[in-house]
């Protein structure tokens, strides 16, 4: 699994609604259209009034890899820099497998990360 998080920041709480309203179709397209995408997410941060919270979840490198080259992400990245306010993104990416449920009937999972 491959994990991306990223910040978006912007001038105003406007110009980051207006990214966000720009960006669902494009977000919807991703998901649908993009095998190897099980999530892609820009949110507006609830604390942070100029901040979008990315969040992409992808099965494996080679579907990323192609995501970079799909017409949804040259979408998105016109709507972002063309929506007005977009001063930068703080990004990372993460390998990841999956230990499952965080919660089972006993409560968090310490199991779960016992070997990291």
């Amino acid at each position: 699994m491959i994990i991306i998080t990223a910040t978006l920041s912007f001038e105003t709480q406007a110009d980051r609604d207006r990214a966000v309203a720009l960006t669902a179709s494009i977000q919807k397209a991703t998901r649908d259209d993009e095998p190897g995408c099980l999530a892609y997410c820009f949110a507006a941060d609830p604390v942070e009034p100029t901040h979008i919270q990315v969040y992409e979840l992808w099965t494996d490198a080679n579907e990323l890899a192609k995501h970079f080259e799909h017409p949804t992400y040259a979408n998105m990245v016109e709507a972002l820099t063309t929506c007005g306010g977009f001063l930068k993104s703080e990004n990372r990416l993460y390998a990841a497998d999956d230990r499952g449920p965080v919660y089972d009937e006993g409560g968090f999972r310490f199991d779960a990360v016992a070997d990291v």
